[in-house]
């Protein structure tokens, strides 16, 4: 039996897995605010009370940086310390990874249910694999074969340079450094940058903010009210938003592909893909994936998939827990 959790900023989920050989069966799971806790502790502490079984192994998914079995998380006030959580768990080691290297586990465990093709390509046996994902943040990393095995890939890769590649792209990159001393993917390609974007096309729209669309952004998550009035053509302003950050975001995950060389695949994982799923399939996300001059054949080749499994980053730390045995 082992304990997987997939710990963020907002909530904490763990779960019981059931292994044989290297496939992995869901036994339960269970979602935690992670704010109304004051530590992972705390929370492995009232799970594993409640389901009450053998554990032989464990590993934790976590959004924030993973030093030496060590994590201060980024969005939270705890130190997670893979030693502590052993100790409770009685275990002699526990695994701790950043969130990403979780997803990146996980691709590895879904079914063809738990995907969507967006390009379905060739696959390269054993070649690298890519994983992007677009959040509250934008989470970039891989999978490489090491001979017996694939690894993942740790990376901080969301927040490198963003280069424009256009006028209307250039303007964008002007109107954000008049707030930011720098630009990077993340701003743009995350829940946070959909706003961002949005911002810049309201700032040269010929008409003010919708009454209804000012309600609903006050009232709830803004990248949300404006992600969902462009999905359904409520407002130009949105429409040409969202337009923008689907090609964004295929261009960056182009840009990924290319520096892994990633022909086994790509995964695009994360929150937002999901939610804008029929803008991302309308191909402009594709067109500038393989918009890379004398690569775009190789491009072209390669299988990209949007990951629809929400729990993929469990799956990917059960899996890790897996490899930790070996």
């Amino acid at each position: 039996m082992i304990l997987a959790g997939d710990i963020g900023g907002t909530k904490t989920n763990l779960a019981y897995f059931a292994s044989e050989g290297d496939n992995l069966t869901l036994i339960t799971a269970k979602s935690y605010a992670s704010k109304q806790h004051s530590s992972l502790r705390d929370i492995v502490q009232k799970f594993t009370a409640q389901y009450k079984e053998r554990i032989t192994a464990a590993a934790f998914g976590i959004a924030g940086p993973v030093i030496d079995g060590r994590c201060e998380t980024t969005n939270l006030t705890w130190i997670v310390d893979s030693r502590e959580i052993a100790q409770v768990l009685g275990l002699q080691s526990v695994g701790l990874i950043n969130d990403l290297e979780a997803t990146a586990y996980g691709t590895l465990q879904l079914g063809e249910h738990d995907k969507l093709v967006l390009n379905a390509g060739k696959a390269r046996a054993r070649a690298t694999i890519a994983i992007i994902a677009a959040g509250t943040g934008l989470g970039e990393g891989g999978l490489a074969w090491n001979g017996t095995q694939y690894r993942a890939l740790p990376s901080e890769g969301g927040h490198t340079d963003f280069a424009p590649r256009n006028e209307l792209e250039i303007d964008l990159l002007r109107f954000l450094l008049q707030r930011y001393q720098r630009v990077s993917y993340e701003r743009l390609v995350s829940g946070p940058g959909f706003y961002n974007i949005y911002e810049f096309f309201r700032s040269r729209a010929e008409y003010t903010e919708p009454v209804w669309l000012t309600e609903q952004i006050r009232s709830g998550d803004p990248s949300a009210a404006v992600s969902q009035a462009g999905v359904e053509g409520k407002d130009e302003a949105c429409v040409e938003s969202l337009e923008t950050f689907v090609s964004i975001y295929g261009a960056e995950t182009g840009n990924l592909a290319l520096k892994l060389l990633s022909t086994g695949g790509v995964y695009v994982g994360g929150g937002i893909a999901p939610k804008i799923l029929s803008k991302i399939q309308q191909g402009s996300f594709m067109k500038s994936f393989t918009s890379k001059g004398r690569y775009a054949t190789l491009m072209s080749n390669i299988p990209v998939h949007v990951v629809l499994n929400d729990r993929t980053a469990l799956y990917g730390a059960a899996h890790y827990a897996l490899v930790m045995q070996e």
